[in-house]
């Protein structure tokens, strides 16, 4: 009798963890199609409960510029990343992969040994996306939250800022530690930053949008 009624708990305690982890599992938008999140956007603000992460882009708060494409495989797509570092244009390509949820995505930085969830949270294509990415870092279990603000051109909405700031809320992070990235132009990866750009747009960082 003891052992059927410590099962009974066992299997009661499982089923409220299991609730309360789908509970806490974002969400992405409904019914969300990928071939029109397909294409340019630019990564425009940027806000994350990780310190590494946030000194890193105060130090270089500049505009990225993403192409996404789909790959070979159906299960996978492509994002493509440049902009300025140390006064030349770098590029970056990361391979996402497909999950069984639309709107959410997987990637494993290898530098950091972190498995990465990436949701788009809110968008309407043609103009911008709000993006939240969650990683764990292994062994050490680390786990930190980055929320992210694309759009389609090299500026934005209000009705897209407020849905961000939203997120940015929710997630128990501050308006005031979003960090706006600086326009440098057009980036050409292997070309470096001219004179000129460097005097007309100093990199600052926002204490807010």
């Amino acid at each position: 009798m003891h052992t059927a009624v410590s099962l009974v708990f066992l299997l009661i305690l499982g089923s409220v963890w299991t609730l309360q982890v789908a509970a806490v599992l974002p969400e992405s938008q409904a019914n969300f199609d990928l071939d029109q999140f397909m294409g340019s956007w630019y990564e425009l603000a940027v806000v994350s409960n990780c310190p590494h992460y946030m000194q890193h882009k105060r130090e270089n708060p500049v505009v990225v510029a993403l192409e996404l494409k789909h790959a070979a495989s159906e299960q996978n797509f492509t994002m493509t990343a440049t902009t300025f570092r140390n006064d030349s244009c770098k590029e970056t390509s990361t391979v996402y992969s497909l999950t069984d949820t639309p709107g959410r995505f997987f990637h494993h930085f290898a530098r950091f040994a972190a498995d990465i969830d990436s949701f788009v949270v809110h968008t309407n294509y043609n103009e911008f996306a709000v993006m939240l990415q969650l990683s764990t870092e292994k062994p050490s279990e680390t786990k930190t939250t980055k929320i992210k603000l694309y759009s389609r051109t090299t500026d934005t909405s209000p009705a897209a800022l407020d849905l961000f700031q939203a997120l940015v809320r929710q997630h128990g992070m501050s308006n005031d530690a979003v960090i706006r990235n600086q326009s440098k132009g057009d980036c050409v990866p292997g070309e470096q930053l001219t004179e000129a750009t460097k005097t007309n747009v100093e990199p600052k960082e926002s204490a807010g949008i």
